[in-house]
């Protein structure tokens, strides 16, 4: 018989309904996935939230739109979504965040390769070049939140403060949206999850 401790199997469980939320809302998901999604979390130690619109600005950069996806309860992680518009002549780069949301907030990158769906953590940041906007979104460039404090519930909304090596940091709110939130703001089919 295998004992597993309340804290691992908690931690467990935690990785399981996150991946199964990032399962659902990626379009290109497979159920043959899970296992590689697995692998690759477990490596890897404004304006009113009715309107689900908010813009902040520090000097040429834009960020709009800071969201998150409700946690089933005991969840651990999280996904973070927004876009960052840089208005200015040189490029700068999205280098960390921080919140008292989570112990700590990683900048990530999933892709697909010969089917096979990866997560990989940007530890030198996200480069947001001049003229461009870089947007944050499932299935691709995303913020992790790790270690979270407390459930995350539909219609609340968190501080978060994001830091760009140039521009240096600029205050956010996070609103929370339903555990099947896509990227548009609709809700999809979670296979039974809500």
């Amino acid at each position: 018989m295998t004992h597993r401790s309340p804290r691992r199997s908690g931690f467990l469980a935690s990785m399981t309904m996150a991946l199964l939320g990032l399962i659902a809302a990626h379009p290109d998901a497979r159920a043959g996935e899970m296992t590689t999604i697995a692998q690759a979390q477990t490596e890897h130690g404004g304006q009113s939230a009715t309107s689900g619109v908010a813009t902040f600005k520090l000097g040429d950069l834009t960020v709009t739109s800071p969201w998150t996806r409700a946690t089933p309860g005991g969840a651990k992680i999280a996904g973070g979504y927004l876009k960052i518009a840089n208005n200015g002549t040189s490029a700068d780069r999205f280098v960390g965040a921080k919140s008292n949301t989570s112990d700590r907030i990683e900048i990530h990158e999933m892709s697909m390769s010969d089917g096979v769906m990866k997560m990989r953590p940007l530890p030198n940041g996200l480069e947001i070049k001049p003229g461009e906007t870089v947007e944050l979104k499932s299935g691709g460039y995303h913020l992790m939140f790790m270690d979270l404090k407390q459930p995350l519930k539909p219609g609340d909304s968190f501080k978060s403060t994001l830091q760009f090596e140039k521009a240096g940091s600029l205050d956010v709110d996070f609103i929370v949206r339903g555990l099947g939130a896509t990227n548009d703001g609709l809700m999809k089919p979670t296979g039974g999850l809500y």
